[in-house]
């Protein structure tokens, strides 16, 4: 807009003028070519601390520090040189001066207006204190925050680092401002580094970087560490840029190493310590075995003969656990499906004369509740064996372990045969193998339901103990 000399029509759209500056927003001043202020707006006022009245005809300088006002002249005359609308001072830092003393942070917008009088120009004002302030709350949260700190921009380039990034990597800030964040990515990492970015840019939201893939950082010395980074995108004037924690973990992973190499340790020791007890029980097993050789009373072998079971119910157990990668518990059914026939089998009893029916789910059971669950069954098919066939007769066993919750398990041994006779007390059975039932129930926490006949039923439910 030009502002003619106070005619009428000059003298209306000078009115206008004044009207729309006045109504600005922002503190507006405008000054001619010799540096004097020709007319602010009430913002103005308010921010420098001055009337209207001191500052009309004072010169600019006035509002600028007095540590950059011989410079100032030159720049204005520069402008006037080659007036056209423009920020003020790119790149640098601008400060103001108020009628107190004090100085403050400010943007200028400069805008060249034609009028007879000559150009003047229209400078338009904001005070970046509050702006300022929070970038500083910002940079202290930033410098002591306990992790590695870095900020980048969406070129890549370091905008802010803290000390902890300094210690981390071993460089100086003014070393790694500026630079592109690829610096401080190990080499083999660097061709696929700048697209991860680029995705993260497209999508910003706060998340780990890299999840589920081992991370990498390069110190200035050039050796690398393991690091953990969680990545933050901060809204500034600039544009997005990235805010990354980066947490060194060597000690953690120095841990980690030294307990799984522990486990791994341990997991061969318990290996050998249960091929040792099975060996162990073996020899038992063999030496039982010499003895019954010896024998020629009927019931002394056939009580070594039970003894020998029970051995191998127990050797077993630990070959399946040897064989395992899991030395915690055992999967039972395994046990079953091994056990189960190698028992029929020791008392010589033809294979068709006894129908098997194993149902075993997948029940994992620790060492304790494993070991009195295999010599449970071992007895109760002893039993049926002995007793429940007589005379070669044929009939059907069947054998079942399930979940009947999270918590509880169900063992049951049921057979066909004759059933137990109705005169033979649970509670007052010298029968060895009964009072075992009775005694590795209690072991395990169980409880025993007994039906008769048809079918002969041993049901047991327990604790998983898992």
């Amino acid at each position: 807009m030009t502002l003619e000399k106070p005619d009428a029509v000059g003298q209306r759209d000078r009115e206008v003028f004044q009207r729309v500056v006045e109504a600005a927003p922002n503190p507006m001043v405008i000054i001619d070519f010799g540096g004097s202020i020709v007319l602010v707006n009430a913002e103005a006022e308010r921010l420098f601390g001055y009337t209207r009245a001191e500052l009309t005809g004072k010169s600019i300088e006035a509002l600028v520090p007095e540590r950059f006002r011989a410079g100032h002249p030159g720049l204005r005359q520069g402008f006037f040189a080659e007036p056209q609308s423009r920020p003020m001072g790119l790149g640098r830092d601008l400060y103001a001066l108020r009628r107190d003393g004090s100085e403050f942070p400010v943007e200028i917008g400069l805008n060249p207006i034609e009028t007879d009088e000559g150009t003047l120009v229209l400078s338009s004002i904001i005070d970046l204190s509050p702006r300022k302030r929070v970038e500083e709350r910002f940079r202290r949260v930033v410098e002591a925050a306990p992790s590695a700190m870095v900020m980048i921009n969406q070129r890549g380039q370091i905008e802010m680092v803290n000390t902890q990034a300094e210690r981390v990597f071993g460089y100086d800030r003014s070393d790694l401002l500026g630079q592109h964040v690829e610096v401080l990515v190990p080499e083999r990492f660097r061709t696929g580094h700048p697209q991860l970015r680029g995705d993260f840019f497209a999508d910003p939201q706060s998340r780990p970087m890299g999840a589920g893939r081992d991370l990498y950082g390069l110190r200035r010395d050039g050796s690398e560490f393991p690091v953990e980074i969680g990545l933050n995108p901060i809204e500034t004037e600039e544009g997005t840029m990235v805010l990354s924690a980066i947490v060194d973990i060597s000690d953690r992973k120095q841990k980690e190493e030294r307990i799984q190499a522990a486990l791994e340790e341990k997991s061969i020791l318990l290996a050998e310590v249960h091929h040792r007890v099975k060996n162990n029980l073996q020899i038992v097993h063999s030496l039982l075995d010499l003895q019954a050789a010896r024998l020629t009373d009927q019931t002394a072998i056939d009580m070594l003969n039970d003894s020998k079971n029970r051995v191998s119910s127990m050797a077993l157990i630990h070959q399946i656990l040897y064989q395992s990668k899991d030395f915690a518990e055992v999967n039972f059914r395994v046990v079953l499906d091994s056990l189960v026939p190698a028992l029929i089998q020791s008392y010589r009893i033809t294979p068709a004369a006894i129908e098997l029916d194993v149902e075993a789910e997948e029940v994992h059971l620790p060492l304790n509740i494993a070991i009195p669950c295999g010599l449970i069954v071992n007895e109760l098919i002893s039993n049926a064996m002995k007793h429940a066939f007589p005379h070669e007769q044929s009939g059907r066993l069947r054998v079942s372990i399930k979940r009947l919750d999270r918590e509880m398990v169900e063992l049951l041994v049921e057979d066909n045969g004759i059933g137990i006779p109705p005169e033979l007390d649970f509670e007052t059975s010298q029968t060895l193998g009964l009072q075992l039932v009775g005694l590795l129930t209690d072991q395990v926490a169980g409880s025993l339901a007994v039906n008769r006949s048809e079918p002969t039923r041993f049901m047991i439910r327990f604790p998983s103990g898992l």
